[in-house]
């Protein structure tokens, strides 16, 4: 009897000791996993003066968290009074270019604490009906932020809509414009493709590209298709300059942030004065997609929608010669003017 007792109470023991050692364990990992965490959004920085504009990160975790709710509507106006969330006009805005990699670029730089994206192309500035709504209206598409982080929406058609630099030089004259641009054949096609594909969709037949960005009267590039205007970037540009200095733009390479995507998401860190705090952690590649998804945490990870990354369809090479040779004084400009050359032929 008294050596089954002694036997039970070694195995309890031993239950207990095995509990009390992976529990040591799981803490030990745990502390270990939140050490390697800490280079991806420490927020022991200043975005200011010492001691100024400080978000601690458990803050900015639950406001994420909170903002979420609020979307669902399961958060009250009262709470997010409570935690000094505002709707502040944007501070930096993405204004092209189309199928330049806008969306991509936003998402990215929402990986940085200090950025809150509007999650919808808002078109205020382009939309004579949605300006006619004023300003307030404008403001209330955007999400709720701490009064110091950068709201940041993007709107492609701004670039080539001729009426907006002007409305958003009313708004503020010191706002940073984001502009990221593509070889301007590639992006053609890329436009084209998009427009192709919507088309399909619906069950209708659509032109060949060749048919579209070639006269068929001179057999010379037809600026009056829009695929081809839009790529057309020194004459969009030219406009912009006329309300802003070039100081208040930055230019993104668009191809470069496709095939190494965080040189120029530090970049544009730098340029909207931020602290550095995107890293090579929350950037990884995904082989099935083909291109880089964004890693928040170790729980929450993300990638594009599938329509991104479209198939182009083949196109005569002839064409995409001609088209090249023809957008290339105007890149040679493009460069002149930015200071920033790629390497388009």
């Amino acid at each position: 009897m008294l050596f089954k007792q002694q036997a039970l109470l070694r195995q309890k023991l031993f239950v207990l000791g095995s509990l009390a050692v992976g529990s040591l364990l799981y803490l030990v990992a745990r502390v270990g996993s939140l050490d390697r965490l800490q280079p991806l959004c420490p927020i022991d920085g200043r975005f200011g003066p010492r001691g100024q504009d400080e978000i601690p990160l458990r803050a900015l975790q639950f406001k994420r968290g909170l903002l979420h709710e609020f979307r669902k509507g399961n958060a009250t106006k009262e709470q997010i009074r409570l935690h000094n969330l505002v709707q502040q006009l944007p501070k930096a805005i993405i204004i092209g270019v189309r199928k330049g990699g806008t969306r991509a670029l936003l998402e990215m730089l929402n990986l940085h604490p200090a950025v809150v994206k509007a999650s919808q192309e808002i078109h205020f500035f382009d939309n004579d009906e949605n300006y006619a709504k004023g300003i307030e209206w404008y403001r209330k598409k955007m999400p709720f932020s701490y009064p110091h982080q950068i709201t940041i929406e993007k709107s492609p058609a701004y670039f080539i809509t001729e009426e907006v630099p002007e409305r958003i030089y009313k708004m503020n004259s010191s706002i940073k414009l984001l502009i990221i641009v593509r070889e301007p054949t590639t992006r053609a096609i890329s436009d084209y493709t998009q427009v192709l594909e919507g088309k399909e969709r619906k069950n209708k037949t659509y032109y060949k590209f060749e048919k579209l960005a070639i006269d068929p009267n001179t057999c010379e590039v037809n600026t009056k298709y829009k695929a081809v205007r839009t790529s057309i970037y020194t004459k969009h540009l030219e406009r912009w300059l006329k309300y802003f200095p070039i100081e208040q733009f930055h230019i993104v390479d668009g191809d470069r942030l496709i095939t190494e995507p965080l040189p120029e998401l530090q970049l544009v860190e730098k340029f909207l004065n931020l602290p550095p705090r995107i890293s090579q952690y929350n950037l990884y590649f995904n082989a099935t997609r083909g291109f880089y998804c964004l890693r928040f945490n170790i729980v929450f990870n993300k990638c594009l929608a599938g329509s991104k990354g479209r198939i182009h369809p083949e196109v005569d090479t002839s064409v995409i010669t001609k088209l090249r040779k023809f957008f290339h004084p105007f890149n040679q400009k493009f460069y002149q003017i930015t200071g920033r050359t790629f390497n388009w032929p």
